[in-house]
């Protein structure tokens, strides 16, 4: 990625005086965990990628079916019965293909965050 194309891309945020290029940097620089990609999480991944965010973690254990279209609008009938975070995924990297992504088709409870993920605890 060179410096003129990320700049480019998020103009018009760089224009507001709380963003500018230093809070654009930290967006490209940072990294967000989001678990379900259900109705709220797949808008989230969508307004993130869009942001800027440089690398996004998907994880949800379901897969689309029919009675999430009315809700889900990240997904459609092509994408039926398939896993959440892939086609999330896919839709990310199409909005923005500058992001670093990372699925997992997984439960996520407290074992499996143990076993797979790096835990960070901050106060």
């Amino acid at each position: 990625m060179t410096a003129k194309r990320d700049y480019a891309r998020y103009f018009r945020q760089l224009i507001l005086p709380e963003v500018g290029t230093e809070g654009q940097s930290a967006l490209l620089n940072s990294s967000v965990s989001v678990v379900g990609c259900g109705a709220t999480g797949s808008m989230i991944l969508n307004l993130l990628a869009r942001a800027g965010v440089g690398a996004l973690t998907i994880i949800d254990r379901d897969f689309i079916e029919l009675t999430n279209l009315q809700r889900q609008v990240f997904f459609d009938e092509r994408d039926l019965e398939q896993p959440k975070t892939l086609v999330a995924a896919d839709k990310v990297r199409r909005a923005n293909s500058d992001v670093v992504i990372q699925d997992f088709v997984k439960d996520l409870n407290l074992f499996a965050c143990t076993r797979s993920f790096r835990l960070i605890h901050t106060t």
